[in-house]
């Protein structure tokens, strides 16, 4: 009888091995031809730049050795603690969490959440050792007293990376979780393991394509962005939708929404209970969004004023011309929200402002003087090499700025992939908001370079008619519009004080409410979710630090905060707008364009 069970049990293993044998073989063979054809075409370029990087630590190097003595400090420091460590290590009983009584290292990290990193003398000995030298080797890094500050950004950051790239965790042989489990799988696990960086490297053609979520996990329409509506106008860049009514009235004033251009529209409607657009409809808005083109080649030469003009004023005309309605409320996310503030500015420029009457926005820089981490990725020298590689392909891939905002979360975004899809032989879960954050999107090479040379290197958005868009001298100072800015507290892309200092920049009245978590988690919170909290104040103080200061906690989800902001400005309750026939249903064609392959780590 026990042969007879272990019979069945030994061909699905043998099987699933020959099966994860063909996935190697299968994928060994594609990136093979992805690595040929890039050698072909002579696509090697990457972002960002190791030669900058590894230009930066011989800087490093040479200003830690022009001052010995505090480098020789560095090195006793931790020859220091070494031995401390190889003390402890040699005391029965003081492995684990009492020997990091006071130390920096005691620090929770969620890496090492294994009990045998505690348990385990060996495991806990390799922890404790590992979490010294980082601490050490991130010290070292900023003991240099003369750096350019990009260069000493550049070190830091870069040395973060590598001591992150270097924890026991990401090994196999030095992470017992993976052990375990190739242990209980009979190496099955990293067999598995295998056949998944090799089908993600050739998913790049040799780049590694980190997958964070199976591409075929949601289908665009029918579990994501499934709110009902219609394509009612469209141009070259851009569709607008306008979504079915479920209120027997509306507000006179439709509301319009603005989102990114590096990222889809529908991070404002994933699933009907995280969908904001959905919320919004159900408040009794005539809900209109903008849903942008993927660019190709072919869109190379459009501009910044071509976003401005074929995007927010072009749907301002469609939406008067579809419901009469001459003026709107207007909601923009992230860098749709500097769109939105340069096409108020224009408006205003233009004697037009009254046909926004209120503007909403949504971890919005307008100032771009702090831009936290990402600072590192934005000098002269980094945005001439992006321009010289768009030159070539006429875009961007949304997939290396991708690459870059995920070294910001690098532990999250990558490493904890690497070990879930590579070492433990998993497949990533099914996740709504990983999946829409891999969905990348292009942007045209001379509108991007615009971009990222006037707001974010030259900050001249700021600046009263420093800039010209679309034949108008653009001042912020003359937006009179009222505004709702929301900002988040961990936000790393659109750092809260920057948005603070940004919503100053606007002459009319300012609502500024900060909540809690990250640029896309803060602003997606459900009004019955019961997360984050956010805080708010009556003043725009002139110092984030006292406004914040002297901020109310409040409970909960913001979206309840706006929509008894935005009720005043919305105007009266008219029959509710049906879509008419447009061009066809909601989503609509653009939104389900991907992205060509590129690196994705």
């Amino acid at each position: 009888m026990g042969e007879e069970r272990k019979g069945p049990s030994a061909s699905r293993t043998t099987l699933r091995m020959t099966e994860h044998w063909q996935r190697i073989a299968m994928a060994s063979s594609r990136l093979a031809a992805g690595v040929a054809r890039r050698q072909l075409t002579g696509d090697f370029f990457t972002f960002p730049d190791p030669l900058l990087i590894s230009r930066s630590y011989q800087q490093l190097g040479c200003s830690l050795l022009a001052n010995p003595q505090a480098l020789l400090g560095l090195q006793q420091a931790l020859i220091n603690d070494s031995f401390q460590l190889w003390q402890q290590s040699l005391v029965p009983g003081v492995a684990g969490e009492a020997a990091d009584k006071g130390s920096a290292a005691a620090k929770p990290d969620r890496r090492f959440q294994h009990a045998a990193w505690l348990e385990n003398s060996a495991c806990d000995f390799i922890r404790r050792s590992y979490q010294m030298l980082a601490s050490r080797t991130l010290e070292t890094a900023q003991a240099a007293g003369n750096l350019e500050p990009q260069t000493q950004r550049m070190v830091e950051f870069y040395t973060r990376q590598y001591v992150d790239a270097l924890s026991p965790t990401n090994f196999a042989l030095t992470n017992p979780a993976v052990v375990e489990r190739a242990i209980e799988t009979g190496g099955e696990s990293l067999l598995c393991g295998l056949a998944n960086i090799l089908e993600d490297l050739a998913d790049g053609d040799g780049q590694l394509r980190l997958r964070h979520v199976d591409p075929n996990a949601f289908e665009i329409g029918h579990d994501l962005a499934s709110t009902p509506g219609r394509v009612v106008f469209e141009n070259r860049l851009m569709q607008l939708i306008q979504y079915s009514p479920t209120t027997e009235t509306v507000h006179q004033r439709p509301l319009l929404i603005v989102p990114p251009w590096i990222n889809k529209f529908y991070i404002l409607d994933l699933n009907e209970k995280k969908s904001w657009i959905r919320w919004a409809v159900a408040q009794g808005h005539t809900v209109f969004v903008i849903s942008w083109v993927n660019p190709g080649a072919e869109l190379a030469e459009t501009t910044f004023d071509d976003y401005l003009t074929e995007g927010p004023v072009a749907a301002l005309d469609a939406i008067r011309d579809l419901t009469g309605a001459e003026q709107v409320n207007a909601v923009g996310y992230c860098i749709g929200g500097t769109l939105l503030a340069t096409t108020l500015a224009w408006l205003a420029a233009g004697g037009e402002q009254e046909r926004i009457v209120s503007a909403t926005f949504l971890t919005t820089m307008l100032d771009f003087s702090e831009v936290g981490e990402l600072a590192v990725f934005i000098d002269d020298e980094q945005i001439t090499q992006l321009e010289q590689h768009m030159t070539r392909t006429g875009y961007l891939q949304g997939a290396l700025l991708g690459q870059a905002f995920n070294l910001l979360q690098a532990n999250d975004l990558i490493w904890g992939y690497v070990i879930n899809n590579y070492l433990l032989g998993r497949e990533p879960v099914p996740f709504d908001l990983l999946y829409w954050n891999g969905d990348n999107t292009c942007m045209p090479a001379r509108m991007q370079s615009w971009y990222l040379r006037n707001l974010y290197l030259e900050n001249r958005l700021r600046e009263p008619n420093a800039l010209e868009l679309a034949g108008r001298r653009i001042d912020l100072g003359k937006v009179k519009t009222p505004a709702y800015f929301l900002s988040t507290a961990a936000d790393h892309i659109a750092p809260w004080r920057s948005t603070y200092r940004s919503a100053r920049l606007l002459a009319g009245p300012v609502r500024f409410v900060l909540g809690g978590s990250g640029h896309v988690a803060g602003v997606i919170n459900p009004e019955n979710s019961g997360k984050y909290g956010y805080r708010t104040h009556n003043q725009l103080l002139a110092d984030p630090e006292a406004w914040l200061a002297a901020a109310q906690e409040q409970s909960g989800s913001w979206w309840p905060d706006w929509r008894a902001w935005v009720e005043g400005h919305a105007g009266e309750r008219v029959a509710a707008r049906t879509p008419a026939p447009g061009i066809e249903p909601a989503p609509g064609r653009y939104v389900k364009v991907r992205a060509p392959k590129g690196a994705a780590v």
